[in-house]
C-alpha cells in the first residue's frame, strides 16, 4: 500500500498533466479574454470595441455595474441643504428612521449620508438612538 506522500504526490502530477492539456488545447482567444469559452450564463458583460455584437476584442473593457470612484465635491450650501430635507423627511417619522431608510427615501448614495449625518449632529438638528447599523435618527 502506498504512502500518503507518494499518493498525494502522484496525485499533483496528473492534476499538473490535466491542466498543461487543457491549456495547450484551448485557443489562443480562450486564455487572453477572461469570459471566453464559459457558458452564456455565466459570462461578463463586455463592452467591446467594434460592437458588432460577436466575439469580444482582446481589448475589450467590463461594463461598470454602478457609480465608482469618488464623490464630487460638495459645497457647504449643498449639504446644509440636504440637510433640511433629511430634517423634514425624519420630522415626518415619529418613530425615526434609519440611515438606510432615509438614504432610499432620498435616492442617494451610501458614501453620501455619514457626513451629511455627522453635520446634522453636530448642529444638533438630528439626535441618535442605537449603535452601527441600528442607529435611528430623530429630528430635534
Amino acid at each position: 500500500m502506498p504512502s500518503l506522500n507518494s499518493q498525494l504526490e502522484t496525485l499533483a502530477h496528473s492534476f499538473v498533466n490535466d491542466v498543461i492539456s487543457a491549456i495547450r488545447g484551448s485557443s489562443l482567444q480562450e486564455l487572453l479574454v477572461p469570459g471566453v469559452g464559459k457558458p452564456a450564463a455565466r459570462t461578463s458583460r463586455l463592452a467591446t470595441a467594434g460592437g458588432d455584437g460577436g466575439m469580444p476584442d482582446p481589448i475589450s473593457v467590463p461594463v461598470k455595474k454602478g457609480k465608482a470612484g469618488r464623490l464630487k465635491r460638495r459645497s457647504a450650501e449643498e449639504i446644509t441643504a440636504l440637510l433640511g430635507k433629511i430634517v423634514l423627511l425624519v420630522k415626518t417619522h415619529k418613530d425615526g428612521m434609519r440611515a438606510e431608510e432615509i438614504r432610499a427615501k432620498l435616492g442617494l448614495e451610501s458614501k453620501e449620508m455619514p457626513r451629511i449625518l455627522k453635520e446634522g449632529l453636530a448642529k444638533k438638528k438630528l439626535s441618535t438612538k442605537g449603535q452601527k447599523r441600528a442607529t435611528t435618527y430623530f429630528a430635534k
